[in-house]
């Protein structure tokens, strides 16, 4: 297959100064057996891609030929391909899938009784090292191409208003956000300005979604100069009040698990600010996720907390 063809299939080679590193991973396995127990193999981590949540959207034929290859998962649009899988078939049958979209990783590894020898091991090594190199350089490829998607899709947008029905019901105003079609876009940049991804939050606020393969981790979008103290809060309806309320600095982070990557590359840009991790306080959800997190990302930075004090009874 051709360098074109490949591309068009998805096919990525695995770049060749991967097969020369000598440190190991331990999130790749990458590996296959005799040509008897392929089809058992395949239809193996078939499975395990199922139970995952990333089954292919059609009949996936998964090629064992240690070349990482995109597919469409289930359940997402037409003409994505932010599942991805590797797979070899020696020393043992072993491969790694998962999904640029959500950002997760699962590796499988079939059975097999064989006793591997010290090259056997040495051969899985310097795959594990080639496979997670080749995944690091596509993660990177798709995020440059979502980062050039998200400039012209930021050059077609128009300022958004606070007659949107989101902004409305929330009651806070569009501050430096806009509008495509009738989704508000919100910019995820990172700490040096760059725009790597958007939220768009439907009129109704129900099905927000971002930029599929685009980076979240220590991206956010900034309301406001920082002085003296900075907030970081989770979404923009929350930045939008505390903006309003205190003419304090704030900074979105999108998701309670990105408050600690933002809290930490602001506390590097700005290390003078008292940084003040605003907590959403989901007590009704197990482990307290908006509390604990917001916990932890202010220990991280020697900041501060701040979470609501609801009624007993009144949480959400």
């Amino acid at each position: 297959m051709d360098t074109d063809k490949k591309k068009a299939a998805g096919v990525v080679q695995t770049p060749r100064a991967a097969y020369q590193s000598k440190s190991e991973t331990e999130r790749l396995i990458m590996s296959g057996g005799a040509d008897q127990r392929k089809p058992v193999a395949r239809a193996s981590m078939l499975q395990a891609m199922a139970q995952a949540g990333q089954a292919p959207f059609k009949d996936l034929d998964l090629v064992p030929d240690g070349l990482l290859h995109r597919y469409r998962i289930q359940g997402d649009r037409s003409g994505s391909l932010n599942g991805w899988y590797v797979l070899h078939s020696e020393p043992v049958p072993a491969g790694a899938f998962g999904s640029w979209k959500l950002g997760v990783t699962h590796t499988w590894r079939g059975d097999d009784e064989r006793q591997l020898s010290a090259a056997d091991h040495a051969e899985m090594r310097r795959r594990l090292v080639a496979m997670r190199q080749a995944r690091e350089a596509e993660r990177l490829a798709v995020q440059a191409e979502v980062r050039s998607r998200a400039e012209a899709l930021w050059r077609r947008a128009r300022p958004a208003t606070d007659e949107h029905p989101y902004l409305r019901r929330k009651g806070v105003s569009a501050i430096g956000i806009r509008l495509l079609r009738d989704k508000l876009v919100i910019p995820l940049r990172d700490s040096e300005g760059l725009l790597h991804s958007f939220q768009f939050i439907p009129p109704d606020g129900l099905a927000k979604r971002f930029l599929s393969g685009g980076r979240i981790a220590g991206c956010y979008f900034a309301i406001g100069r920082p002085a003296g103290r900075l907030l970081v809060c989770e979404g923009y309806a929350t930045g939008a009040t505390l903006w309003k309320a205190t003419r304090q600095a704030v900074a979105v982070a999108f998701n309670a698990g990105n408050l600690l990557p933002v809290a930490a590359a602001l506390h590097r840009k700005f290390p003078d600010l008292t940084i003040v991790v605003c907590a959403d306080d989901d007590a009704k959800t197990p482990g307290n996720p908006g509390l604990t997190q917001a916990m932890a990302a202010a220990r991280a930075v020697g900041g501060l907390v701040a979470a609501p004090n609801f009624a007993r009874g009144n949480h959400g």
